[in-house]
């Protein structure tokens, strides 16, 4: 029995197909967790999982899943439950970050309607419904649970360019605080994590620096530069490990009594 006791737990993962989702992931599976690998993206949630299976043995599965759909995350749970007959552990992962500027003089890459629609559904909305959903099935199985909602520090600190993206983050800061007010009472702890700059995944494309580079009135080459020498008090940006190792530690009971609040790991950055 490892020191996290969470062997034989079950938690679904959303966005687990890759980045921090994946990472998160192979954390849960490393100690024991039987994970439901959850992502829009089919036969990258299935890759994850075989490997998962291949590299830590243990029950895991995928479902292909879209957030922003009440059916398809209704479906998701009920592949759970099928597989594993629980749900112990959600993390609330599944995100989209387009960068754009509130008005762009250029009319290169300036906020649309429809791009704010669609971060909001799959960052906001999406948390909610796997939440409830979740929630209700850990309540009717009277064993308590854990909720970990993926905020960012952009979400109190703001992004130029990112507005949206930030919004959506500092909701996730008070849905965090209210729904542990809510679920409390029901045993269900409700954390969230707020990662700073993390390691390059496939995530962050060419597309998206070059997004950001614009928005910032950079190139990409300075961009890039600006992003190795941001302030960072550790000297480094964070390892996509370090956040899947909180994760597993909020999981487990030795966080019993971290409830309502969002831990920063961002190894020490701030604005200032």
């Amino acid at each position: 029995m490892s020191w996290l006791n969470l062997e034989g737990k079950v938690a679904i993962v959303t966005g687990g197909a890759a980045g921090i989702g994946r990472a998160c992931c192979e954390g849960l599976a490393e100690v024991g967790v039987k994970t439901v690998v959850a992502d829009v993206d089919g036969p990258g949630a299935e890759k994850t999982a075989a490997s998962l299976k291949e590299r830590f043995g243990g029950e895991h599965i995928s479902t292909t899943t879209d957030v922003t759909n009440k059916k398809s995350v209704d479906a998701m749970v009920s592949s759970a439950l099928d597989a594993f007959g629980k749900i112990d552990i959600l993390v609330n992962n599944a995100g989209i970050l387009i960068p754009r500027l509130l008005v762009d003089p250029a009319g290169k890459e300036e906020l649309t309607e429809p791009i704010l629609d669609k971060m909001i559904a799959i960052n906001q909305k999406g948390y909610f419904l796997c939440a409830q959903a979740v929630a209700r099935v850990i309540i009717e199985s009277v064993k308590g649970g854990v909720i970990i909602n993926m905020s960012s520090e952009s979400g109190l600190e703001g992004s130029e360019g990112q507005s949206v993206y930030a919004a959506t983050k500092g909701a996730i800061y008070s849905m965090t605080r209210s729904w542990a007010k809510e679920l409390g009472k029901h045993n269900i702890r409700v954390v969230g994590i707020a990662p700073g700059i993390v390691e390059a995944t496939a995530l962050r494309s060419d597309e998206y620096e070059r997004a950001v580079a614009y928005t910032r009135g950079v190139t990409v080459e300075q961009f890039r530069k600006k992003y190795e020498q941001v302030s960072i008090p550790l000297g480094r940006s964070g390892k996509l490990s370090e956040v899947a190792n909180t994760v597993c530690f909020l999981a487990s009971d030795r966080a019993g009594y971290i409830h309502g609040t969002v831990l920063n790991v961002s190894g020490g950055k701030s604005r200032g």
